[in-house]
């Protein structure tokens, strides 16, 4: 059976004005200095190791996790009787 890859955006920090100062959404309030240093804990808080996903203009940051879903199955052949309509 065939899969497909299918990728969903998991929102685990936010961007808390003024500057480049960031904040994990599990509760923690922390205030991070950096991107760089908000990866690292959630890094060390969670062992994933996953891509991520920044959207600068709406101050967010998510984790890309993958999963494998299987294909629909495709849909049967049309089927014509020698008239060419369709049964």
């Amino acid at each position: 059976m065939e899969t497909q890859q299918i990728e969903h955006n998991i929102l685990i920090a936010e961007r808390q004005p003024p500057g480049d100062n960031w904040k994990l959404v599990n509760g923690d309030e922390t205030v991070y200095s950096s991107i760089t240093d908000v990866l690292e804990a959630y890094f060390e808080k969670t062992g994933d190791k996953c891509n991520f996903r920044l959207e600068p203009l709406n101050s967010k940051l998510f984790a890309i996790k993958s999963t494998d879903e299987p294909l629909p199955p495709p849909p049967p052949p049309k089927r014509y009787n020698i008239y060419g309509d369709p049964e």
